[in-house]
């Protein structure tokens, strides 16, 4: 199984905790959009960080909630959980 975060494990996030409804294939095929245009702020992405880093018992980088988009923040937070597999 792949720990590797998703654009629908993220939009069921961002619902869940940012309580916004955004299309998972629409943040796949738009990954120039950000996170303000779908009305989502830095405080809806840190209790996103938070429930991963609980989820995932790993920190993620620093700085990912201040991701700008979508595509950002799933990269970071890919890379922390592939440091940590690796660790």
């Amino acid at each position: 199984m792949s720990t590797a975060l998703t654009h629908a494990e993220l939009a069921s996030l961002i619902r869940t905790r940012a309580g916004i409804t955004v299309d998972a294939l629409d943040m796949e095929s738009r990954p120039d959009v950000t996170f303000e245009e779908y009305g989502i702020d830095s405080l809806g992405l840190l209790g996103i960080v938070g429930e991963l880093e609980n989820r995932h018992s790993t920190r993620i980088s620093s700085g990912a909630e201040l991701s700008k988009t979508p595509a950002e923040f799933i990269d970071v937070v890919n890379a922390s959980l592939t440091a940590k597999a690796g660790a």
